[in-house]
């Protein structure tokens, strides 16, 4: 895990003090290594100094690459990677981790193939991963296709780069930082970015299937899911709520036969915290309680903004919560942190989805296959800069490609009956069901996290405090943070 940065000089102009720069910038993501590349030349530092102290002395490009590394498991080695006439970057991993290395599958074929084994990567490899490929052309850039890596891009009068976070390019003045797309291919040169889509999430037909064999299909995918993600480790920590989705995760955790280590987060006094307790018992599984008070959310506010990057405030009111448990699972030494994020997306988890349901179940299949490819936007991006800041990474069972693929082919009568469900996902609380999983967590109703947790009336309460809405206050928070940035 880590930092991926790249750069070209549109003007034909030496870019690699640029891409120092973007390093820097992210250097919270990884101190173990750096490394910057040209695409003739690869220099490895145990510092950032010494990467400053090459970028003076002896390296100069229009083109240039960047990492930071940040050793999480004995595999992860420095980068970048240079071939034959060109350097490469892989941030990520591929699923299952028994499969060929990214860095095997890069460095097969000459100079010329490299374009044609990017995109195989791409098309044919499961996982959560990015890359970028320096050569005298200019740069290649690639994101799997479910976007669950984050990766941004931009480009001024100067300057064309990529970066694992805005904030890099914000630093060397880039003001368009935008997502990159997943599942896309870029090339890059001086006239900017070419996208190509090679893999993208397709809606699929809608099947007929009763609800026990498609709760029967479900769950093993799910479980398919899951050991692919977890192979890799003995130990992972679960955002655990008590609620279906945590909890039919951290199931199918242990039947893997890896160590699982619950963790529960929330205000001071929050009734949930207790709920999540009690759940965590009837799984027989240790949980990891960690509580909060008002003046640690006000506290924390600026760095969740400065990780985030944005001032929306659901996604704030999400990502502090999610910053305390994957601070924990850093405590606890878990490698990874699994969550349940698309499980509402997939099974109609969201209150909005009773309105579509009024509309027709075409608008309700619409809206989920809609929701489900955006969630690297809305949701993905966000929980993974949380996560690296605290050297742990976020892996998500929900997201995988056969899980999406089935999930979003199941007709709405298997996740919603009527405009008037209060429970909904009525095919995954089957799956609970035969996974064995007690009543009260099958049957739960769904809560958003910001309500669970208190986030949002601890928001509203230091926004008060100060006579402003919550979306003023945490603009105003923002601004003191980003000030170059508009809101």
């Amino acid at each position: 895990m880590g930092a991926i940065v790249a750069a070209i000089d549109k003007k034909g102009e030496d870019v690699v003090p640029q891409v120092a720069l973007m390093l820097r910038e992210l250097k919270h993501r990884g101190t173990d290594a750096h490394g910057i590349a040209t695409p003739n030349s690869a220099k490895l530092a145990k510092s950032m100094e010494q990467i400053e102290q090459m970028v003076t002395e002896n390296l100069s490009s229009n083109i240039a690459l960047g990492h930071n590394l940040s050793q999480i498991f004995s595999n992860n080695h420095p980068q970048p990677i240079l071939g034959k006439g060109y350097a490469f970057i892989f941030e990520g991993h591929i699923f299952p981790s028994s499969d060929a290395s990214a860095v095997d599958l890069f460095l097969r074929g000459t100079k010329s193939d490299i374009l044609k084994n990017a995109a195989n990567i791409i098309r044919e490899k499961e996982g959560s991963f990015t890359f970028s490929i320096a050569s005298s052309e200019g740069l290649i850039v690639g994101r799997d296709v479910l976007g669950t890596t984050p990766l941004y891009y931009g480009e001024n009068e100067t300057t064309c780069a990529v970066a694992s976070e805005r904030k890099a390019l914000w630093k060397i003045g880039i003001k368009n930082a935008k997502s990159f797309p997943p599942g896309n291919l870029a090339r890059t040169d001086a006239e900017g970015f070419a996208f190509q889509p090679i893999r993208t999430i397709k809606k699929p037909s809608i099947v007929t299937v009763s609800m026990e064999s498609a709760a029967r299909n479900l769950q093993n995918l799910l479980a398919e899911s899951t050991k692919k993600i977890v192979s890799d480790v003995k130990k992972v920590a679960v955002a655990f709520s008590g609620g279906l989705d945590s909890s039919v995760i951290a199931v199918l955790a242990k039947l893997c036969e890896v160590e699982v280590h619950l963790i529960s987060v929330g205000l001071v006094g929050q009734e949930e915290i207790h709920y999540a307790e009690a759940a965590a018992d009837a799984l027989n599984m240790p949980c990891h309680v960690q509580t909060f008070g008002i003046e640690q959310v006000k506290e924390i506010l600026p760095k969740v903004l400065w990780l985030i990057e944005q001032p929306n405030t659901v996604n704030v009111s999400i990502a502090i919560p999610f910053y305390f448990v994957a601070e924990t699972a850093s405590q606890l030494r878990c490698p990874i942190v699994l969550a349940g994020q698309g499980g509402d997306e997939l099974f109609g988890g969201y209150q909005r989805y009773l309105a579509k349901y009024c509309e027709g179940i075409d608008s309700v299949d619409e809206a989920m296959y809609h929701d489900i490819a955006c969630s690297y936007e809305t949701n993905f991006q966000r929980d993974s800069q949380i996560c690296a800041f605290h050297k742990v990474e976020l892996r998500l069972p929900f997201i995988d490609s056969k899980v999406i693929q089935y999930a979003l082919s199941l007709p709405v009568n298997l996740k919603i009956k009527s405009a008037e469900d209060p429970l909904r996902k009525w095919v995954l609380r089957k799956v609970a069901q035969n996974l064995k999983l007690p009543s009260f967590i099958v049957n739960r109703r769904k809560k958003a996290i910001q309500y669970a947790t208190g986030v949002d009336k601890a928001l509203r309460k230091l926004a008060k405090e100060e006579g402003l809405t919550m979306q003023k206050y945490i603009e105003k928070v923002f601004q003191r943070v980003y000030p170059e940035v508009e809101v």
